[in-house]
């Protein structure tokens, strides 16, 4: 097997004594050899199936000629945005563009298109009109039905047809683009690949579609969004690869867009083989000059340790795209991935992270799902655990202490997201005792997402009282550990279901444990989502009941500034706000009030903690600061003014999630 970078130029082709490659990989990302980035995950797989690979990232879509770098390929081309959607890469929430790119040398914004597996595949089919063209990756992966398009309000056909490309290999796709490139290799023309797992592919020949169910017809979900949510709902219940149906669409009464049911799941020995793969581990050198890749120093001295996820939170993509049987590692693989860490010159005795979509999940929710599949109708935590559910964390724990002992390392944190909902309902508390006094970087990010029950019943999420208890169990541990410890907890404004006094129910939560979140997420209605449907239907696609969705910018703002209601800057529309809800009593200089009757002004001086400016009322200071340095207001704080001090002290990294 080679060993080095994959060729990015026909010289590099020919060094390796190649006269053609098999595939032509085109990518928005820049070029990064890690396993962390499933366009490396994708070439290494295929490259230890005996395939020549040539890499193109990043290519000037303005110019067809970047997409020749390696000529005409034997097999096909392969076409991924990167491992972000290029709109969400691109765009806010609120529409506006963002001023840098992580996956882009230096990062620098405006490398890649929008829509970039559509533009990479036009500009493909300029020059190379018969070539086979497989797309994969988050952006296909999402999109490969009709869907909802948030960029721009509308319903658009699958990725598959808009793109001209031939198959799209959904999911994680380890399986099934081996299964692609093994059947193309055979002379299998790419028209007749319409039998592998975890696959799209379009049809003329409706009669060819065996034992399937067929959706609504494009043209209907387009006009009518009772049946765009039927769809959607039948497209999310066919996500089990053992139980999964393959599924059709009809466009314009003469093509058909057919999804096989999606491959099954990596088994333990199967992950470790993807990840022993020779990855680099590193940016690609030619982007040394424009400082490298600023995606890699996140993940860089991280670890992954599983994928999938039964947690199902409404707004997450993760059901539809990895599926809710979780696959891990073994020890030893992980074990060996971090010693080799360890050697890197740039380690300074740190590993980041050990974990991946939920860190403590490290088997399937229960014994059932790898022979029968996940439950369909039925989810693991909600609204609360399942009896059949194993809540167990001593597999995640002895990993843990493993890694920890390593010579070198001199600390291990956890930083994925992690389920407090599954750490309450373990009964032995040894996880939590050791998360907090090894892993813990001083603060622990969770995400409670709300606390109206309203609005978390549309999440998919559990009641407040379980994060209450979570938050208890966490001050108790660390009080016996004499730690200092905070929690830093993450927050969705706007989610469908969300009214105003939702938004007020919040504040008032927030102002009683006086916490001060610095970072708030909009609700972004991605592809590929429950919420994301509701957001566009106002229908609950299992239940087909209405759900109130907010669409008006100024009351989605009012929802985002209630949350940071303590800001200065939100006086005006907190305040407005809570004279359209009816609730005036919540202004004034009360216990339970959120602003004063008039917007003031306050500045003071901090000396070693303590307030230097003795004419500022103490009570405004907690309004506007949410710190209060007072004597007598700290003895009544207790552990809650700690969480809040340290949230205003250091700010968070903002709500960074693909749930």
């Amino acid at each position: 097997m080679n060993t080095g970078f994959l060729p990015i130029t026909k010289q590099e082709m020919l060094e390796r004594g190649w006269d053609q490659v098999d595939f032509v990989y085109v990518c928005g990302d820049a070029y990064v050899d890690h396993p962390s980035f499933g366009a490396s995950i994708i070439t290494r797989v295929l490259e230890a199936n005996g395939y020549k690979i040539g890499f193109i990232a990043q290519p000037d879509w303005k110019d067809p000629k970047s997409i020749d770098v390696f000529g005409k390929p034997r097999l096909g081309f392969l076409v991924s945005s990167g491992n972000m959607d290029s709109l969400v890469n691109h765009y806010t929430v609120a529409k506006k563009h963002r001023s840098t790119d992580a996956f882009t040398p230096g990062g620098v914004m405006g490398k890649r298109p929008d829509r970039a597996v559509i533009v990479y595949c036009n500009l493909i089919r300029q020059t190379y009109k018969k070539d086979a063209i497989i797309i994969g990756g988050l952006e296909a992966s999402l999109r490969r039905m009709g869907h909802y398009d948030y960029w721009s309000d509308s319903v658009r056909r699958s990725i598959l047809l808009e793109s001209g490309a031939d198959i799209i290999s959904y999911g994680m796709g380890e399986h099934s683009i081996v299964e692609i490139a093994d059947a193309l290799n055979s002379g299998l023309d790419v028209k007749d690949v319409t039998f592998i797992k975890g696959t799209v592919y379009k049809t003329r020949d409706e009669d060819s579609i065996y034992d399937a169910i067929r959706l609504p017809d494009f043209e209907t979900i387009e006009n009518d969004k009772r049946e765009y949510a039927r769809s959607f709902a039948l497209q999310y219940k066919n996500t089990d690869p053992f139980q999964a149906k393959t599924m059709y669409e009809c466009y314009g009464g003469k093509t058909f867009v057919v999804q096989n049911p999606p491959a099954l799941p990596l088994s333990e020995l199967e992950m470790d083989d993807v990840y022993k793969l020779p990855y680099m581990r590193a940016y690609h050198p030619s982007y040394e000059a424009a400082g490298g890749v600023p995606a890699l120093q996140e993940i860089k001295f991280s670890l992954t340790s599983n994928r999938g996820c039964y947690g199902e939170c409404n707004f997450c993509a993760l059901t539809m795209h990895e599926g809710r049987i979780v696959q891990a590692r073994s020890h030893e693989s992980i074990i060996t991935e971090a010693k080799e860490m360890i050697e890197d010159p740039d380690f300074k005795g740190y590993i980041h992270d050990v974990g991946g979509p939920t860190a403590e999940f490290r088997a399937p929710a229960c014994s059932k799902q790898m022979t029968k599949g996940a439950c369909v109708g039925k989810r693991c935590l909600y609204p609360k655990p399942c009896i059949n559910l194993n809540v167990d964390h001593s597999d995640y724990l002895s990993l843990l202490r493993k890694l920890r002992k390593l010579q070198g390392v001199k600390k291990v944190f956890v930083r994925s997201g992690f389920r407090y909902d599954f750490l309450v309902a373990d009964k032995n508390k040894d996880f939590l005792k050791e998360l907090c006094q090894y892993h813990v970087s001083g603060q622990l990010r969770v995400a409670p997402e709300h606390i109206s029950d309203n609005v978390l019943s549309k999440m998919g999420k559990p009641g407040v009282e379980i994060y209450n208890e979570f938050v208890k169990e966490f001050e108790k541990v660390n009080e016996e550990l004499h730690l200092n410890q905070f929690i830093v907890p993450y927050l969705m404004s706007s989610h469908p279901g969300s009214r105003l006094e939702d938004a007020i129910m919040l504040a008032q939560y927030l102002k009683k444990h006086h916490i001060s979140p610095e970072q708030v997420q909009d609700f972004y209605p991605t592809p590929g989502t429950v919420s994301t449907t509701m957001y566009y239907t106002g229908l609950d696609p299992f239940t087909l009941e209405p759900v109130f969705v907010e669409h008006n910018p100024h009351k989605k703002a009012m929802q985002r500034a209630l949350i940071q209601y303590w800001k200065p800057e939100n006086y005006d529309i907190v305040k407005e706000a809570l004279k359209e809800a009816g609730r005036e009593e919540l202004i004034g200089f009360g216990e339970e009030c959120l602003i004063p009757p008039r917007k003031m002004t306050y500045t003071y001086k901090l000396s070693k903690g303590k307030d230097k400016n003795k004419n500022n009322n103490e009570h405004n200071k907690d309004k506007y600061k949410g710190k209060d340095k007072s004597k007598n207001s700290s003895k009544d704080r207790a552990k809650p003014a700690k969480i809040n001090k340290k949230i205003n002290n250091k700010k968070s990294n903002g709500h960074k999630k693909t749930r």
